[in-house]
């Protein structure tokens, strides 16, 4: 497995845990529709998450939340439209993105709740 592949698997990893830790259900991971990939769905109370995981091995070229681009955006909408029709489910949806990066020799993490809207 490439390096990068890795390391967005060890992102992932740390963002499930961290979700389970704030009290979120799991509900899926990696789930795939067509050509979009929601990273996680997972689900707290009435709020259906949908979250994009962005790992970086350093910040030099920006942030990993500035990495989430209007086409994958769209994409994830498309994806979720089609979760929540084929378990006919009644929730609220919302985007996140847990962005993680390495700084020195530790990772640091941000989740950062309605990442954005769509319409």
């Amino acid at each position: 497995m490439a390096e990068h592949n890795e390391l967005g698997k060890f992102g992932e990893e740390l963002a499930v845990a961290f979700l389970k830790k704030e009290g979120y259900t799991i509900l899926e991971t990696n789930w795939t529709f067509q050509k979009a990939e929601i990273d996680i769905i997972a689900q707290k109370d009435t709020v259906l998450a949908v979250v994009e995981v962005k790992t970086r091995s350093s910040i030099e070229f920006g942030l990993p939340q500035d990495f989430v681009k209007p086409k994958k955006i769209q994409l994830l909408v498309k994806a979720v439209n089609e979760y929540i029709v084929s378990n006919d489910l009644n929730v609220e949806v919302r985007f996140d993105i847990i962005a993680i990066y390495k700084e020195d020799k530790d990772y640091k993490m941000e989740h950062i709740v309605d990442a954005f809207y769509y319409f």
